[in-house]
């Protein structure tokens, strides 16, 4: 008899145990279909569900991926829920952040392996969403949510950031340069700097900014090298030969995935870094920004039309490719991106920064991106509309009154 009620008790756990591995199977089931309706893209919405024991724990950036889950899941019995909705409480309200070094790698995992998605470079302004181990999951001016490394970023509370934002500051103007410990060239280096980089200003000696970095380090760095933030910020929307001229200061630099600095940087990273040092903020990665800004006609068909690309492109304008289309798939998604520059040629990130022609006939010709052009998008025209922002209309960076 003890034997049967053993067996049966057995049967019984082997049940539960398959029901609960046929719920889970079936909520996640659910969780997929609302990450591909609610939350496609992980670089602008942020979703994870995992399971311990009976527990869903589910966390987003999005309430109405949190809601969705609810309601979808509801018939599931057996299951406690646990949502979270990011920035966690467990922060303790230390929301906001600042990018701590010249250039910041950010990643698509809280681990040094994960691929580098994007950079940030110093002074960016940035919301916390969660810690893990020793990343911050965070989202920048452009939208773009990775993780980066907890030495990358001061955290701060609300009160903290609104100072910031009021506080005077500098931009660092010039390609590369230093911070020092004194007022003096020849003084020991308190950290190397980029173009782009914003530094709270709290004093002048002769011929130097006496700068504070978010972690508090000090440093001297020359006039030369800098302008005051809100006087950069007055500067009027950039034309063609400003974006142009931008971009040609980095011929040479390596192509660095994920890369948005002088240091190195991907197509995408390129285009963006040329518009941000004009005080333009546009989306981050190519497929993002292949969704702004004004179609301009570039082909005949499913394929580049130089009569077209000559009559309608002006220079400024982002030329977008699809690798897909070297296998004759139409429709791929869009992988690679380049400025106009005039009379056909482009200037691009591949291998390197170079200008390269969409002209057969000339003698920088890139075969490969010419027959991979699958649109192209006009900015500089649209500047104050959805995601191509002005630096001083961005409400993370403020203004100061200064």
């Amino acid at each position: 008899m003890m034997k049967r009620i053993l067996i049966l008790g057995c049967l019984l756990n082997f049940a539960l145990s398959l029901k609960a591995q046929v719920d889970t199977a079936a909520i996640r089931t659910v969780s997929n279909q609302i990450k591909k309706e609610f939350a496609p893209d992980k670089r602008s919405v942020y979703f994870n569900i995992q399971f311990k024991g009976d527990t869903i724990f589910a966390e987003s950036t999005s309430a109405q991926v949190l809601e969705a889950l609810d309601n979808q899941s509801k018939d599931f019995k057996g299951f406690v829920k646990i949502n979270t909705l990011l920035p966690s409480n467990k922060l303790a309200g230390m929301e906001y952040g600042l990018a701590n070094l010249s250039v910041c790698n950010n990643r698509a995992a809280p681990q040094n392996a994960a691929e580098m998605m994007t950079q940030m470079i110093l002074g960016t302004p940035v919301q916390v969403l969660k810690k893990q181990g020793g990343y911050y999951l965070v989202r920048t001016p452009d939208g773009y949510l990775s993780w980066t490394d907890a030495t990358a970023v001061s955290v701060m509370d609300k009160a903290a950031f609104e100072e910031w934002k009021k506080s005077k500051r500098i931009i660092f103007t010039s390609d590369f340069g230093h911070a020092f410990s004194k007022a003096d060239m020849n003084s020991s280096r308190v950290s190397d700097l980029v173009n782009g980089n914003i530094l709270v200003l709290i004093g002048e000696e002769k011929a130097y900014y006496q700068v504070i970095f978010p972690d508090k380090r000090k440093g001297y760095i020359k006039k030369t090298d800098a302008q005051l933030f809100s006087n950069w910020l007055k500067k009027p929307n950039p034309d063609a030969e400003a974006i142009l001229a931008t971009a040609k200061t980095l011929i040479g630099v390596p192509y660095l995935w994920g890369g948005t600095s002088i240091k190195g940087v991907d197509c995408s990273g390129f285009t963006k870094t040329s518009y941000f040092l004009n005080g333009i903020i546009i989306p981050r990665d190519a497929s993002q920004q292949a969704l702004v800004g004004e179609d301009i006609p570039v082909l005949e068909g499913d394929s580049i039309s130089l009569t077209k690309c000559l009559k309608n492109l002006k220079a400024g304008d982002l030329l977008f490719f699809a690798a897909a289309k070297l296998k004759g798939t139409s429709g791929g998604r869009i992988t690679h991106t380049a400025i106009y520059m005039g009379d056909g040629k482009f200037i691009q990130s591949a291998g390197m920064v170079r200008i390269n022609s969409l002209k057969p006939d000339a003698a920088n010709f890139d075969e490969r991106e010419s027959k991979t052009l699958v649109s192209a998008k006009r900015f500089l025209n649209q500047i104050g509309t959805s995601e191509i922002t002005r630096v001083d209309r961005h409400t993370w960076y403020g203004t100061s009154p200064y």
